[in-house]
């Protein structure tokens, strides 16, 4: 996450609700050109929304709303020109600290988030461990063959393979369904490169993976950081990858 870009929209949201909030002025045909107080109040709700998306994407929590509405109004009410070196005395907190602040509590939210979908996973496998027919490979990848497949397996990350498959989160959240895609093993996480090892051709298997052998501390969008992951995968055709043979050098 760039914290830059943080800061950028953050002040871009402080500066429009500066920008609206000083007392009207001019004369009764120059006021009506104003918008209306419907039209006010419905940008002011979004820019709330707005604002509220970029605080919940960014996993920033529950964080401190008072706090927030005191620096908004502390902004709007600050005197003097913000290229002004003394500008920033009147703040609680130094806005030039913004970057360092916000990586600071980025940094501990994603290390918390992390530690809890950790707690989470383990917990969820340590159930799914006691289902009929559940295993547990070496790495951590937990499993379900619910069919075998034929004997035609892949059994090299350079394999194709075509599957149907639904991917959930613990929550039973869908986060992405695909029939009959193809890709080869090496640009898929983990866990599906050695999950899809272990049925053949026809075959169908639930896969439980743990968030190292998924997307891992950092996670990506719509998985936080260490997100155990559920998929069930349906292996509809194997290719197996034959390597290129070398012509002789003509001479």
């Amino acid at each position: 996450m760039k914290i830059s870009k943080i800061f950028a929209i953050a002040s871009a949201a402080v500066l429009m609700v500066a920008c609206g909030t000083p007392a009207a002025e001019g004369s009764k045909e120059v006021k009506a050109l104003l918008p209306s107080k419907s039209l006010t109040d419905s940008t002011s709700y979004l820019i709330g929304v707005n604002f509220g998306s970029w605080i919940k994407g960014n996993d920033f929590g529950e964080i401190n709303y008072n706090e927030m509405l005191k620096g908004m109004k502390d902004f709007i009410n600050a005197k003097g020109n913000m290229q002004d070196s003394t500008f920033f005395t009147q703040f609680k907190v130094d806005p030039n600290k913004m970057n360092d602040v916000l990586d600071g509590y980025i940094q501990k939210r994603r290390a918390y988030t992390g530690a809890l979908n950790t707690e989470k996973g383990a917990k969820f496998i340590e159930n799914f461990l006691k289902e009929d027919g559940a295993q547990q490979t070496e790495s951590g990848l937990a499993y379900k063959i619910i069919e075998p497949g034929n004997d035609k397996k892949a059994v090299s990350d350079q394999d194709t393979v075509w599957v149907d498959y639904k991917g959930t989160l613990l929550d039973d959240t869908v986060f992405d369904e695909n029939k009959d895609i193809n890709f080869t093993l090496n640009r898929v996480i983990k866990g599906w490169g050695e999950g899809l090892k272990l049925i053949g051709e026809g075959g169908k298997v639930k896969l439980v993976i743990p968030g190292d052998l998924a997307y891992g501390e950092y996670g990506t969008r719509g998985i936080a950081p260490n997100s155990t992951l559920v998929f069930d995968v349906t292996l509809n055709k194997v290719g197996n990858f034959v390597a290129p043979v070398e012509e002789p050098v003509k001479k």
